[in-house]
């Protein structure tokens, strides 16, 4: 795993990885969203032969992160889940009971339709709109109204950002992003089987683009 990027917002130190998510020191929290665990399985009731390899290798992914940065608890924002039940998710709790102690928090998503038994036994402490922890406030799609919860500053998902970098033979290439506004950061899918929506960001914003195995500020 390549080194983070380090990056400072009010006064809380962020670590942004290339493996999609951001680590928050001050709180040892890893910030993640998307990660549509269950996805390539409901492709395959579908009839529609994804590899459940990809979904193997998120799970990697992630276990990798936990361990790398020592990390206490998960801040999910959103759509951790793909769909109903399928035989990827108890792959999912077979991982989970190998890391009990770490705390799990999920900030319901559009589509997180388990039932609430599910995630309980699971280890997962469900929001159904927004979390707020200190001046940061967690929530899956900003376009939704917010509650005034004293927060500062919002971490959000759903839209999967991505940006395009344009090389000097006029090739474009798409790429993941985080995207950090005003006062809202969209996250970047932690899937990889997803796709990413080009974002317009404002001159004062700052995206990093996440390119192969490195995070690369853009402005």
């Amino acid at each position: 795993m390549r080194p983070p990027l380090k990056y400072i917002l009010l006064d809380q130190t962020l670590w942004l990885s290339a493996e999609r998510a951001v680590f928050w020191e001050e709180a040892q929290s890893l910030i993640l969203a998307d990660l549509h665990f269950g996805k390539t399985g409901h492709f395959r009731k579908s009839g529609i032969g994804v590899p459940q390899t990809i979904y193997r290798e998120d799970l990697q992914r992630l276990v990798a992160l936990v361990q790398f940065f020592k990390a206490g608890q998960l801040i999910v924002v959103g759509d951790m889940f793909h769909s109903e039940s399928n035989n990827e998710h108890n792959l999912f709790e077979r991982w989970r009971k190998d890391l009990p102690s770490l705390e799990i928090h999920l900030i319901k998503g559009n589509h997180d339709i388990l039932s609430y038994q599910w995630y309980q036994s699971a280890g997962i402490t469900v929001h159904s709109g927004q979390l707020t922890i200190g001046d940061f406030m967690f929530m899956h799609d900003a376009a939704m109204p917010v509650a005034d919860g004293g927060a500062k500053y919002l971490f959000s998902g759903h839209i999967h950002p991505g940006v395009t970098l344009r090389h000097i033979a006029r090739q474009a290439l798409h790429f993941p992003c985080f995207h950090f506004g005003y006062n809202c950061c969209t996250l970047p899918a932690f899937s990889r089987f997803t796709g990413a929506t080009r974002i317009r960001p404002k001159k004062e914003d700052k995206v990093f683009a996440i390119v192969e195995d490195d995070v690369i500020a853009m402005q």
